[in-house]
């Protein structure tokens, strides 16, 4: 006969394994799903993804100012070429940055964004943007950046955003971590391998 006080330890054995592999799980799943969350609620001032702006056009309009910063470790100057622009809502605007790498050898950066108030996230929608993707710049190269946008009419439709007459659109440039820095050269020699193979057999 199985002794009911070991069959009992294994249960409670068994219990405390499954908290804490449920508790590992959710440590894994909690940043995508708090990236999910922000995204759909533009919660924090998340912007939204767009692949086309709205048929409908308000009358209204909207500022839109713009602002950047550029973490210290990262060695490039980074601004908006424009302070603020006015536009219609569902209407598209193009705004562009600019950056220059004063440092001595190629660097990498990413952008974090958001805009302000924070509770207009949910109705500012990019349709392309530089931040989506990491930026490169050779020693004192310098490019611009754009990003192209709107603000979805609906926004006129929320009691709690009837008081937004200008919304923010801030960028933070960042370097990249060494491991992202170098899956990210390793992805630009692959992709240049092609462009000088062709340029081979044209000679």
């Amino acid at each position: 006969m199985a002794d009911p006080l070991k069959a009992r330890n294994r249960r409670v054995l068994g219990i405390c394994l499954g908290v804490v592999l449920g508790m590992v799980g959710l440590s894994y799943a909690s940043v995508p799903l708090y990236n999910l969350f922000c995204r759909v609620t533009g919660y924090g001032g998340t912007t939204q993804v767009a692949t086309s702006a709205p048929t409908e056009i308000s009358d209204r309009t909207i500022k839109v100012r713009f602002d950047a910063s550029t973490n210290p470790d990262l060695p490039w100057r980074f601004k908006p070429k424009q302070l603020e622009m006015e536009l219609r809502l569902g209407e598209t605007g193009l705004a562009f940055y600019e950056a220059t790498n004063h440092g001595a050898v190629r660097s990498w950066g990413t952008a974090t964004f958001n805009v302000t108030p924070q509770k207009v996230g949910q109705y500012f929608s990019k349709i392309a943007c530089f931040c989506f993707t990491e930026q490169h710049l050779e020693p004192g190269q310098s490019i611009d950046m754009p990003v192209t946008f709107f603000v979805d009419p609906r926004i006129a439709d929320d009691p709690n955003a009837q008081d937004v007459h200008t919304i923010t659109l801030s960028y933070t440039f960042f370097p990249l971590e060494e491991e992202e820095r170098q899956r990210a050269e390793r992805s630009l020699a692959a992709s240049a391998e092609p462009e000088q193979a062709g340029a081979v057999r044209s000679q």
